[in-house]
């Protein structure tokens, strides 16, 4: 299994340095469908550089980011349809930097970043996202709070180890009975409470809620985390697809990348149940099933499955408590990524989406193309979490 990682990270990283640019000191990786250069990819980049002792640029990339951090400290979410200062994206791109600390000089960087994060916990545990998205999501404080963890751990910093606890029993509190962790827990500048289970998302907090644990190693953490890894389980199927109509959060329906969340997670719990490496290795499989130089965005599937899909979409829409209008919205996405995700395109074509959205007088947040498309973004996400497992999984 561990020589399939190697071989998945490596193709991956083979089409990453296509889209590589080096200017002089600096080099970044800009998107090749969207035409953006995201600090959060960059970041992750050169992480998996490291991890996988591969010097290549990554001195230049993390030149790139530091010139790119903002006076307060925070770095910017680099999204399509905006640009702004996010406590999430800081906590990313300061874990990076603190990774690479012992290769170069980014204290007074990395000190910056842990201020501005501190400085974004609106309620005991609550990091907020971004000025733009106030919700409380639990993943953007376990990511805080694993980047909070590893500072403290690193520096002594007694006032950020209180921090990732706080983030963690924020996390941990509102998780479900049945061990799902909610995407949001409140309104923020949402229309609605997206309290809702999300197979990514659960991958993506259990993913930094481990890190957090590594650091604390406190007995409530690790319950919370065999629950959530339990969810997890319960909705893959035998061939290692998870049955997405137990996912609740449409702009993350499909998304290939909660493979690589979810393989990292059944690779940790492996250790106490070594029946987890069945899952973490469907999981593997998927990837490479979907990569194809990059990751594709969504997972693929075929037309023959399409009528079965369109109910699956149905039942996905009937998730939560909200209006008419919303959940046709809510089914309609569901319709429309069911299509999108089987057919192909290198470019990003988002039309159709935009007169779905017109049509129902719906403001996303998301550009949604209508085909399936090589995604940087989705693959900087897989790099992470397969160069972690990498070198610090435990494989049979």
């Amino acid at each position: 299994m561990r020589e399939l990682v190697a071989s998945l990270v490596n193709r991956m990283l083979d089409e990453v340095f296509r889209n590589l640019v080096v200017l002089g000191d600096a080099a970044y990786v800009r998107d090749p469908v969207f035409g953006i250069v995201r600090n959060r990819v960059n970041a992750e980049v050169a992480k998996t550089l490291m991890r996988m002792g591969d010097g290549r640029y990554v001195g230049e990339i993390a030149t790139h980011i530091v010139r790119h951090q903002n006076p307060d400290g925070s770095w910017n979410e680099v999204h399509v349809n905006y640009s702004q200062p996010s406590a999430l994206i800081t906590s990313f791109i300061g874990d990076a930097l603190l990774y690479a600390e012992s290769r170069h000089p980014y204290g007074e960087s990395i000190d910056s970043a842990r201020k501005y994060v501190l400085s974004q916990e609106k309620r005991p545990g609550f990091f907020v996202k971004s000025a733009g998205y106030t919700a409380d999501h639990l993943n953007a404080d376990a990511s805080c709070g694993a980047f909070l963890a590893h500072y403290g751990a690193a520096f002594d910093d007694p006032a950020c180890l209180e921090a990732a606890e706080r983030a963690a029993g924020n996390v941990c509190s509102h998780q479900e009975a049945a061990g799902a962790y909610p995407y949001a827990v409140d309104r923020g500048t949402y229309p609605y409470t997206f309290a809702v289970p999300c197979i990514h998302y659960q991958g993506v907090t259990l993913y930094y809620l481990t890190q957090i644990q590594e650091i604390l190693d406190v007995p409530w953490i690790e319950e919370s985390l065999q629950r959530g890894v339990e969810w997890l389980a319960s909705v893959q199927q035998a061939d290692g697809r998870f049955d997405w109509s137990k996912s609740g959060l449409m702009f993350a329906y499909y998304l290939s990348g909660a493979y690589a969340f979810a393989f990292s997670s059944f690779l940790r719990a492996s250790r106490r149940d070594p029946g987890f490496l069945t899952n973490a290795e469907l999981c593997l499989h998927e990837l490479a099933r979907n990569t194809d130089g990059l990751l594709l965005r969504w997972e693929s599937g075929g037309w023959r499955e399409i009528v079965p899909s369109l109910h699956a979409a149905a039942r996905t829409a009937s998730i939560g408590e909200y209006p008419l209008r919303h959940r046709a919205f809510r089914f309609g996405y569901g319709m429309y990524r069911q299509v999108a995700r089987r057919r192909r395109s290198r470019t990003a074509d988002t039309r159709a989406f935009r007169l779905l959205c017109r049509a129902l007088n719906i403001r996303a947040s998301t550009v949604e193309p209508s085909k399936n498309f090589p995604d940087l973004f989705m693959t900087s996400e897989a790099l992470d979490c397969l160069s972690r497992s990498y070198t610090e999984g435990a494989y049979a």
